[in-house]
């Protein structure tokens, strides 16, 4: 956890819209993803590693507001 909190907030706001979401046109490449896994495409080890890469910003981006929030509350 004390990695998670010396990351600056900015920085992973920044690399979620970036990083997770790019290429933009024609749609986010993490929705296409998320939209084949959803209609059960998404079999291929390269595209799992693909979804897993563009969403990992996210997830640390959420992991950073949960830990934010709870040590708010203490």
């Amino acid at each position: 956890m004390h990695l998670l909190d010396q990351l600056p907030l900015s920085f992973l706001v920044i690399a979620a819209l970036t990083l997770g979401l790019a290429p933009f046109f024609p749609e986010p490449h993490l929705w296409e993803k998320l939209k084949l896994l959803s209609a059960g495409n998404l079999r291929a080890p390269i595209d799992i590693f693909d979804l897993l890469m563009h969403a990992a910003p996210f997830a640390l981006l959420l992991a950073k507001l949960i830990r934010m929030a709870l040590l708010r509350q203490a």
